[in-house]
């Protein structure tokens, strides 16, 4: 299945952060972006996406300092909003002993054919739906309370920075029963049943040295995308390397071997190419014992394959070349659909980049915002 290729339109950035939300709009040429914002002003904002199937609603997932965690929602572009009449929350269990949402951290639009329905993933994991666009929200699938899962999720306090989380919620555009998602920590797991049942989808993914590759729990994937132009190929960034899968086969490879060994494959987001499934890009963090989670030696740097990663080339034209200490979270990258390609991200320092050549070339299109938890890019008009 192809995606859609648009040359002309609008573009407009949907930036995520510690302290709020910003839209960066621009035109087709993307030379020049107009800002709007701050939206939210000192919330915690986990992600903000743009309904692709009307191009006018907009969701945003907060963490508020007076009403918690929610969702808010807007049909125009930011102007207004409205929260969640029900954000999502876990179902209570007996004696209060069930877990509490403490965020959102994933917002997802549904299949094409199911147009006000939308998937949400929370900190702790949790798999929730909205049949309504955004206003309610339901547990949803075994994934929250069958013990199994919970089993591999571990717990609150298993050392993932902001808390562990489900993340990549994925819906194959040839059928609305098939979803993908990824648990940090927990695994990849795919669901073709709309969600009644759920599958370990592991195979060929490395975990810490000294740890069971076969037990979930110990898998770590930082961001799972999947093709546009050919939804049987999946990439991952994971804890443990960059991986390609082809279905119908379930074994991933590791295809970050072939990466410089000074920079290594470990990092946080991944984006795939709209139209060319042997491409995508990738920003490497430094990934030395210690962690420090830092672009390597200060020097940041994109890395892009033309091959499905039997190659690697760094893209770093524009990108600062020494003292840059910083990198981009698993939500903080993303693409958009134009020809050619443009390729963004945001920064732990409040930096957004931007290329409007796939990645050839790198600008600073905005500085000096809180650190960045997420950017989305949509084609609009």
């Amino acid at each position: 299945m192809m995606a859609k290729h648009k040359t002309s339109g609008g573009v407009v950035l949907l930036v995520a952060t510690r302290k709020g939300g910003w839209l960066f709009h621009s035109d087709a040429r993307r030379q020049s972006w107009r800002v709007d914002g701050p939206h939210f002003l000192g919330h915690i904002i986990h992600h903000m996406v743009l309904d692709p199937r009307d191009g006018r609603t907009l969701l945003a997932a907060a963490k508020t300092g007076h009403l918690g965690p929610t969702v808010y929602r807007s049909t125009d572009m930011g102007s207004t909003w409205k929260e969640a009449r029900q954000p999502p929350a876990f179902a209570p269990q007996p004696g209060g002993t069930g877990r509490v949402v403490d965020h959102s951290f994933w917002l997802t639009p549904a299949h094409g054919a199911e147009p006000d329905v939308w998937y949400a993933g929370t900190s702790p994991q949790g798999l929730f739906r909205s049949e309504d666009g955004g206003v309610s929200w339901s547990p949803f699938s075994i994934l929250n309370d069958d013990p199994q899962f919970r089993a591999w999720m571990g717990t609150a306090q298993d050392g993932t920075p902001d808390g562990p989380m489900l993340h990549s919620v994925i819906v194959d555009p040839r059928d609305p029963k098939h979803l993908y998602i990824g648990m940090s920590g927990g695994g990849v797991h795919e669901t073709r049943d709309g969600g009644q049942s759920f599958t370990p989808l592991l195979g060929g993914l490395e975990v810490v040295e000294g740890f069971d590759p076969g037990d979930p729990s110990f898998h770590d994937p930082h961001c799972v995308r999947l093709c546009p132009d050919n939804p049987d190929r999946l990439y991952q960034q994971n804890h443990c390397g960059i991986y390609r899968l082809d279905r119908p086969g379930d074994q991933w490879q590791r295809v970050g071997r072939a990466m410089p060994e000074a920079v290594g494959d470990i990092g946080f987001p991944m984006v795939v190419h709209p139209r060319d499934a042997d491409r995508c890009w990738v920003f490497p963090m430094d990934g030395a014992d210690v962690w420090p989670r830092t672009a390597p030696g200060g020097t940041p740097a994109v890395y892009g394959t033309r091959d499905a990663g039997e190659h690697w080339q760094r893209l770093d034209q524009g990108l600062p070349s020494a003292q840059a200490w910083w990198t981009v979270k698993r939500q903080a990258m993303n693409g958009d659909t134009l020809d050619p390609v443009g390729l963004y991200f945001g920064t732990t320092s409040g930096e957004l980049w931007a290329s409007s050549d796939e990645g050839a070339q790198w600008t600073c299109i905005a500085r000096h915002l809180p650190e960045i938890y997420g950017v989305e890019a949509a084609v609009t008009g």
